[in-house]
């Protein structure tokens, strides 16, 4: 089957069959060896990319269901996205065997928070939208806090 789909923003075709796994796709069709392989059942994350902005799991989305959508892919994000930078200033890479698709994973969720303050503002719940960022945010730091204490 011949599927058209955006690949980290440009236009992309593949003839293989509609249910082969888009991870499959991405890495031995497109050489797009950045999404990984881990359990094969959508649960570990280390194949995310993004579908249209929304983070999936690749190895179990056929390719068939990507066609005419956007996917992007930890090679999309171009080396550096702001979670990648972050990434690196807070010194969480370890091994980086599922580092892509935990970036992918974060990066889907910068994009949703984003989207969701947009459509805060235009439903005029700015201020409720502002404290659950901030709470967010606080969380966040003392978890990486801790974890710094834990290094020392």
């Amino acid at each position: 089957m011949k599927v058209s789909f955006k690949l980290n923003g440009k236009k992309t075709n593949v003839d293989v069959s509609s249910d082969t796994p888009l991870l499959w796709v991405l890495r031995d069709t497109l050489g797009m060896v950045g999404t990984k392989f881990g359990c094969g059942k959508a649960q570990c994350g280390a194949c995310t990319v993004h579908l249209n902005g929304m983070a999936v799991r690749s190895c179990q989305t056929q390719i068939g269901a990507v066609n005419g959508q956007d996917v992007t892919t930890i090679e999309g994000l171009g080396g550096n996205h702001k979670v990648q930078r972050a990434w690196m200033a807070l010194d969480v890479p370890q091994c980086g065997y599922c580092q892509p698709g935990q970036i992918m994973q974060a990066s889907a969720y910068l994009l949703t928070i984003r989207n969701q303050a947009m459509l805060t503002l235009i439903h005029g719940c700015l201020e409720t939208f502002v404290v659950v960022v901030l709470t967010l945010e606080s969380a966040l730091r003392l978890k990486l806090q801790l974890r710094c204490l834990k290094k020392e």
